[in-house]
């Protein structure tokens, strides 16, 4: 039992909700209660959740306060999502199409220990090295890729990698609805019933003990708990005080775009899963864009990415409580360059007007990121101490 909540306002006295924080009724209306003695007490320190619906969604304290969030949800509020799940897949299976991909090159079987990860790239010459680097580090031994008509390089790189598959297709990445059934496609060509790496490539995954611990040894861990998903939202990086030109060889993405937002973030449930809302674009430009991805996934036959590579169906598995982060580089090297060519293509979500509204603001000058809330990236145990990734049994 929580204890009873001490403060009061005159004849109004705040009452105990069962869990953190207590709310209070003032001429019949509720409200939550405001008094610190409530608002931080044991058992919010126990969970790291404040236990509140809005609009039938329960908010979540992301960073998290704890080493795991709770995500426990009601009866309801898996029926609900077993629904959705239902309603949803059977608009996937009914509108699947096959979508053209052909390989540069011979490709062979994946091996059972085989740790693949699928990536979509359109000119990205300038992180790729990168990307390949950190991603070989942490035990990735096949790389995927669909290469989106690039014409900077990127398509020769890749083609020289010896464990790169090279893919391309006749159509580009919107009609592919972004990239979704290019990434259905190859899963369903490289075979069901596997964990799949599954990001952007300038997404950099980081979670406990990962300069130690590789992907394989995270998976056994996931396995274990009986978790088919690592929950990770993107981080956007940009540079900042201290930056400096990575060498493509030895260097890290992060020396370049080397600051994070620390805390301004929105994370809630719904019967989709957790929707997580911040960092720097919401901040500069007002946009509310889709920060939580799931970059490790078992894929099944029962997987779709349905509307969104954001929310994957089955729904159900999208409520995990094992959490990395995904560095991303949105704002690297050549952030000028990509932001002016996304905005003028169209590809993405809304025919790009996010691109398109970053463009406007470049062309008022340089564009500063860096805020009071701004922190320089440090490494893994840094984001684990803030609160962004969770502790894992990865002994």
């Amino acid at each position: 039992m929580p204890a009873l909540c001490k403060a009061t306002t005159g004849d109004v006295s705040c009452r105990p909700a069962g869990t953190f924080p207590c709310y209070r009724f003032d001429n019949g209306r509720r409200t939550d209660c405001k008094e610190k003695s409530c608002l931080v007490g044991p058992q919010q320190q126990e969970t790291g959740r404040r236990r509140r619906a809005i609009g039938g969604r329960t908010i979540l304290d992301y960073p998290f306060k704890s080493e795991r969030p709770d995500i426990r949800r009601g009866w309801w509020d898996k029926l609900r999502t077993a629904y959705e799940t239902a309603r949803i897949t059977r608009r996937e299976r009914r509108n699947k199409k096959p979508v053209e991909l052909s390989p540069v090159a011979q490709v062979s079987r994946l091996g059972t220990t085989d740790i693949p990860l699928v990536f979509i790239t359109h000119n990205d010459m300038a992180i790729l090295p990168f990307f390949l680097r950190h991603y070989r580090q942490l035990g990735v031994t096949r790389f995927i890729c669909v290469d989106d008509v690039s014409q900077d390089g990127t398509r020769e790189f890749l083609a020289e990698q010896p464990d790169v598959d090279l893919w391309v297709s006749p159509i580009r990445y919107k009609e592919a609805r972004r990239g979704r059934r290019w990434r259905e496609t190859l899963f369903a060509r490289y075979g069901y019933d596997r964990w799949y790496v599954n990001v952007d490539s300038d997404e950099f995954l980081f979670y406990d003990q990962c300069e130690s611990k590789t992907l394989g040894t995270l998976i056994t861990t996931l396995e274990k708990h009986d978790v088919k998903r690592l929950a990770a939202p993107m981080l956007d990086m940009y540079p900042g005080p201290g930056s400096i030109q990575p060498d493509a060889e030895q260097g890290f993405a992060w020396e370049f775009s080397n600051y994070f937002d620390a805390s301004g973030y929105d994370a809630k449930l719904d019967k989709r899963g957790v929707s997580l809302k911040g960092g720097p674009r919401k901040r500069r430009f007002g946009e509310a864009n889709e920060l939580m991805k799931y970059p490790l996934i078992f894929w099944d036959r029962s997987c779709f990415f349905g509307s969104s590579p954001h929310r994957p169906l089955p729904y159900d598995r999208n409520f995990s409580s094992d959490w990395g982060v995904l560095l991303h580089f949105k704002f690297f090297t050549n952030y000028r360059d990509k932001i002016t060519e996304a905005a003028n293509a169209e590809q993405h979500h809304n025919n790009s007007q996010h691109y398109k509204a970053m463009e406007a603001e470049l062309q008022l000058g340089e564009l500063e990121l860096t805020d009071k809330i701004s922190s320089p990236f440090r490494d893994a145990q840094q984001l684990a101490d803030l609160g962004f990734i969770t502790s894992s049994d990865l002994n």
